[in-house]
């Protein structure tokens, strides 16, 4: 007898695990919305009026969009595998992006003009620039994917995730560790283990109870500071700023230097994300993910917001930590009813910085973990490639950070002072611009060398040097002969690549370990166009991803079909 596939109402809207999810996400978001409220506040010298009238709800509508949205990608496949077990993938501002619209764009025109509304406008048009560029990489993205070793998409996104996401939250954690140790032991019991608290208490609640209450107890926390605070409730519907957004794009050339690398990024970032994904087992349409991304800048700018929301690293975490598809939405509609309420400054007075960042770092540590245990033990040193940018940026941007709070700068100061006293600013800055492209590009270069797939680390070497000669990778901006001696470096590589593949060398032959991993992460290693699959290479239904244990509330369904496909899904490119 043949059974239906599984229908979306016959999924659960909540399960146990999306209570734990929410409130990790949830706190992640809730710090991210933090931080940029303050940036708008205390940097750019905006009216609280339009940070709490305006950006905060207009940020609130995207997110609950966006949320809305993957809620509903997470529950159509979970019916067309028939599967419980899919985990929305997560959505909110974008950390590197809150940092570099304010610290290089909306500041800079407020330093000049002393005019908070032109930078905010400046802001947003920075922001809708970035929204056009993700839709358009939609549909460039699933052929980079298809193309791009799993060890350079993860290897970066682990840089990404162990520098941005970790190392701030860290310093923040050390700074009152009294504070954040217990909660972030808390974390790794509740999440890492089976262990289960009395109850079965959530754990992310637990952990920011525990904080929250060590901090207050210990003195950490203000009164007053909760009175001042709560002044600011109001409640705020979000308009559109369509007047904001043209006058800032009237000015749009000197926004596109940095709009454009930026864009790349976050598509760039949205694609390792879904191989991340894919990685734990759930496979999500790219297409999908980054159109929802392109939107959702877009609408936040035009409803006033600068900060461009995107899908975010960890999604392995929160699956792990039992989420499904409801939290997702959850995070979405309780972080927009708290930015139409205005509720973000208070909450910053009532809880611990200390008590709700350990989850950040808890997020490094599981996504730079997968980027070594979902690639074979012979690309390691490629996923270590692919780190050391996202590092060199991380380590850039710090030693600027520190300069200019000595109100000074790298180029004031000069090269030669800042490497006599032991500090390679200048190759770490270059190394460094560009950071999640040119980690794809040396982690794939050095997966296809170890293979002996000298074509691949050709084309990669190749593509390496234009992007460093039009300055997306390895320059502070886009143009022509942005970086030509790293072009040049990558073209000489390109060349020694080409030599060595004229002499045909068979490719290194693959482990059963390795065989055994593309069995449980779906696909084999990447052949690009002009070579020839290497013969050890396993038969196409050996290297299918291995049949998934069914939890005994399927067994009944063990039997089904899969859904058919809408003729938009059959005509769209497979995707690895």
């Amino acid at each position: 007898m043949i059974k239906l596939a599984r229908s979306n109402s016959a999924l659960p809207l909540w399960v146990r695990g999306d209570t734990n999810a929410f409130f990790g996400l949830g706190i992640n978001v809730l710090v991210n919305v933090l931080t940029l409220s303050g940036l708008c506040l205390f940097v750019v010298h905006i009216p609280k009026d339009d940070v709490f009238g305006s950006i905060l709800p207009a940020l609130g509508i995207a997110l609950v969009a966006g949320n809305a949205y993957y809620t509903y990608l997470a529950r159509r496949l979970a019916a067309r595998e028939n599967r419980s077990d899919v985990t929305a993938m997560p959505y909110g501002p974008s950390v590197p992006h809150m940092f570099i619209v304010v610290f290089l764009i909306m500041l800079p025109i407020y330093v000049e003009t002393k005019d908070a509304l032109r930078a905010w406008e400046a802001g947003l048009a920075w922001a809708f620039i970035i929204g056009i560029i993700v839709l358009i990489g939609a549909f460039v993205g699933p052929y980079i994917r298809r193309w791009t070793p799993r060890a350079a998409m993860l290897g970066t996104l682990a840089g990404i995730s162990i520098t941005f996401i970790s190392m701030r939250p860290a310093g923040q954690m050390w700074a009152q560790a009294w504070i954040a140790l217990p909660v972030f032991a808390l974390l790794l019991i509740g999440l890492f283990t089976d262990l289960k608290l009395p109850g079965n208490i959530p754990i992310g609640l637990a952990a920011l109870v525990l904080g929250t209450a060590i901090g207050w107890i210990g003195g950490a926390m203000s009164v007053p500071d909760v009175s001042a605070a709560a002044k600011d409730i109001a409640f705020a519907i979000p308009n559109f700023h369509f007047g904001e957004l043209f006058d800032g794009l009237r000015e749009v050339g000197p926004l596109l230097a940095t709009a454009i690398p930026l864009g790349v990024y976050n598509f760039t970032e949205g694609m390792t994300n879904v191989e991340s994904a894919a990685t734990a087992g759930d496979n999500y349409n790219l297409r999908s993910i980054l159109l929802a991304d392109g939107a959702g800048a877009v609408i936040g700018a035009a409803l006033g917001s600068p900060f461009p929301p995107a899908v975010y690293v960890g999604h392995p975490g929160w699956k792990a930590a039992g989420g499904r598809a409801g939290y997702s939405l959850a995070t979405g509609v309780v972080i927009a009813i708290l930015c139409f309420l205005g509720m973000f400054s208070l909450l910053g007075a009532i809880l611990p910085t200390a008590a709700i960042v350990p989850i950040l770092l808890y997020i490094g540590l599981l996504i730079g973990a997968q980027a070594f245990q979902a690639t074979p033990r012979a690309h390691a040193a490629a996923v270590v490639a692919a780190l050391i940018p996202n590092i060199a940026s991380w380590a850039a941007g710090q030693m600027d950070n520190a300069l200019a709070a000595a109100g000074t700068t790298a180029a004031a100061v000069g090269e030669d002072a800042l490497a006599n006293a032991g500090v390679v600013y200048g190759g770490l800055n270059t190394l460094g611009q560009g950071a999640v492209l040119a980690g794809m590009v040396l982690g794939a270069l050095v997966v296809f060398l170890i293979d002996k797939k000298f074509v691949g680390a050709t084309v990669v070497a190749a593509v390496g040097a234009v992007l460093s000669f039009v300055g997306l990778i390895h320059a502070p901006e886009v143009g022509w002969n942005m970086n030509g001696p790293v072009a040049l470096g990558y073209l000489f590589v390109a060349i020694v690549c080409a030599a060595f593949a004229a002499t045909r060398p068979a490719p290194r032959v693959r482990d059963a370990e390795e065989i055994e991993l593309d069995r449980l992460h779906g696909g084999g290693a990447a052949v690009l166009p002009g070579e020839e699959p290497a013969a050890t290479l396993v038969p196409a239904a050996d290297v299918m991803p291995a049949p998934r244990a069914v939890p005994a509330d399927e067994k009944a369904a063990s039997d089904a079909v899969p859904a058919e496909k809408s003729p938009a899904e059959a005509s769209a490119p497979a995707e690895k």
